[in-house]
């Protein structure tokens, strides 16, 4: 019989995860919308806004300004800025100028655009090539709701996902730029003719997208203490196999599958022996039959729904 508060715990564990691989899957999401590509760079920016984090961190400590509230704030918005920067140049640089090329062009380019990025971190970052501690800035008050252990950073982490999800479903859906994007991803060329600026449209959505990715990265390393230089690697192969499960193009759809699949792992976990080891390796397996039942994805892309 199952442990009933094990399984609370477990369920609890899943959806902090699972807030980390939606922000992650709605940039891929993001991306293909107004674009139709797949930006595999994304999860090497990830670790970029992990990095400049704590850099963040160290130059506060530097000065002495090193206050919890205060450095939590700066860990969020200096790496969203940065990294939406570092998004917009690859939209515009990388990836606009292959848009009338083979889309295999775009995700090699993309890919070895983060090979770069990944790399120059590991060779130009001081001890780069080794996990650095990341530090530990939330509350770390844990309540026990009888058998269940619920800690307040863990808590504060999914209500700032939630919260930024939530938001951005209002910039899509109540702004003229959630219009443009939106406009933009159901036909560009349309979107051209009613005075859209496609370029603009792409390289803000280009910077939305990379900003959810640093917010994810900052998570990351706020829940586990650790962050290193390959750390995007996964978290970019899981937002994108989150994407594509939930059904690529579609906001909604890459939020649920970021819930999919941490639920999925999660039960890897419980069930599996040597949890630790298997817990991938059962998720993926259990997305791939997923997609062979259903290949557009949980909710199937549908015109405006698709950015």
């Amino acid at each position: 019989m199952v442990d009933a508060a094990l399984l609370a715990q477990h369920a609890v564990n899943a959806l902090m995860l699972g807030i980390m691989y939606a922000l992650v899957a709605v940039g891929f999401t993001l991306f293909f919308g107004v674009l139709d590509v797949i930006k595999f760079s994304h999860g090497d920016v990830l670790t970029v806004g992990a990095f400049t984090g704590l850099t963040v961190w160290l130059a506060l400590v530097a000065v002495d300004l090193a206050t919890p509230w205060l450095a939590v704030a700066l860990l969020v918005l200096v790496p969203a800025l940065a990294t939406a920067l570092l998004g917009a140049l690859i939209g515009r640089f990388v990836v606009l100028p292959l848009k009338g090329a083979p889309p295999l062009n775009v995700l090699l380019a993309t890919l070895m655009c983060g090979t770069i990025l990944r790399e120059a971190i590991r060779l130009f970052y001081p001890g780069g090539a080794n996990p650095k501690p990341f530090p530990a800035l939330l509350p770390t008050t844990a309540y026990q709701l009888g058998n269940l252990n619920l800690r307040l950073d863990s808590v504060l982490l999914f209500l700032t996902g939630v919260a930024i999800v939530v938001a951005l479903h209002l910039v899509i859906n109540r702004t003229r730029l959630g219009l443009a994007i939106r406009a933009v991803a159901q036909d560009a060329e349309i979107a051209r003719v009613m005075g859209i600026d496609h370029v603009r449209t792409v390289l803000i959505t280009f910077a939305i997208g990379s900003a959810l990715a640093a917010v994810a990265g900052i998570m990351h390393g706020l829940y586990y203490n650790e962050i290193n230089f390959s750390m995007g690697l996964l978290l970019g192969v899981i937002g994108f196999s989150s994407a594509v499960v939930g059904g690529l193009g579609n906001v909604y759809g890459a939020i649920l599958g970021g819930f999919l699949f941490a639920f999925l792992q999660t039960l890897g976990a419980m069930a599996m022996p040597f949890a630790s080891a298997y817990r991938d390796v059962f998720a993926f397996a259990v997305v791939i039959a997923i997609m062979a039942v259903r290949p557009t994805g949980l909710i199937a892309e549908r015109g405006v729904e698709r950015a």
